[in-house]
């Protein structure tokens, strides 16, 4: 298995920080990610490689590990032990091992692959590579259960994405990670979920708030709005004498609760007082007399 070099798929150094690595990623991802580029093999190939080299160095263990062992990382704890073992063994014969000039992957091969090791003619098993990933919604698509279709490592996944999916919440698929060596097991690919911002709707857990336009002569004397909600449009009474910046609750219109079906949390919305423009002079006259009264 050849040497890939994570830093440099991500354009960084080894010194890079956290906060470095995650902007390299997402401004990557949003490059080539499928759904920008279909039908594009090369930017599907470039993608995977951007979500394996983000799965590694954004977790301060396994980036350890990496810059330790190259590709091997996830081997690392194999290797120790059975380095450990191969010393001792080899003391005991007044031999020494020497690793040569291979690199990780074969010095890999040539301890856990060959019948003749320490293993006592058996391969060890190895549980292949988690795979981390990021999909993002916005928050009308989060707002409903949905499928959608990833590429992962060359093959396409079909997920169930369940209504009411929380920001940098993590799902996982098991199975549907890394090949296992030797007859380990895969392993899991797990799922991130970027919800954008919404231009009408801002979420707080499972209630949202939107602040709606009233006018004047609705705020002073009342009457019935139409307001959008998530989903649909309501008829919303307005009392009179409604001030500017009150706030009303709309039960059961916010979000989705995750997993619940048929439950939804409370949709508050805040009225924006407008100022009529472009009076006429009659209008202004009734103003002043009003402001006699």
């Amino acid at each position: 298995m050849p040497f890939v070099d994570y830093y440099q798929i991500l354009g960084l150094d080894k010194n890079a920080d956290d906060k470095a690595i995650k902007n390299a990623y997402r401004k990557l991802a949003r490059k080539y990610h499928p759904d920008v580029n279909p039908n594009d093999k090369e930017a599907e190939k470039k993608f995977q490689e951007i979500n394996e080299a983000n799965e590694v160095l954004s977790d301060p263990e396994k980036r350890k590990k990496y810059d330790k062992y190259g590709k091997d990382w996830q081997y690392s704890d194999e290797f120790e032990k059975a380095r450990r073992s191969r010393a001792s063994a080899s003391q005991q014969q007044g031999e020494w091992f020497s690793g040569g000039s291979g690199g990780f992957s074969d010095f890999f091969e040539s301890m856990f692959g060959s019948a003749g090791g320490f293993t006592g003619g058996r391969q060890a098993r190895f549980r292949g590579q988690d795979y981390q990933a990021e999909v993002q919604l916005t928050l009308r698509e989060a707002y409903e259960t949905h499928k959608q279709t990833l590429t992962v490592n060359g093959k396409n996944i079909r997920i169930t994405v369940p209504a009411g999916i929380e920001n940098g919440q993590t799902i996982k698929i098991t199975g549907h990670g890394g090949k296992g060596s030797n007859g380990g097991p895969n392993g899991d690919l797990y799922i991130t979920f970027s919800i954008q911002d919404d231009d009408k709707f801002r979420r707080s857990g499972n209630d949202l708030h939107l602040t709606t336009e009233l006018s004047l002569y609705t705020a002073v004397l009342g009457g019935e709005i139409v307001i959008e909600t998530l989903s649909g449009k309501v008829k919303l009474p307005v009392k009179a004498e409604t001030q500017n910046g009150s706030v009303v609750r709309l039960k059961g219109k916010g979000f989705p609760i995750y997993k619940k079906e048929g439950h939804f949390g409370d949709l508050y919305v805040t009225f924006d007082v407008k100022i009529p423009t472009n009076l006429t002079e009659r209008q202004k006259e009734l103003f002043a007399e009003l402001s006699k009264s």
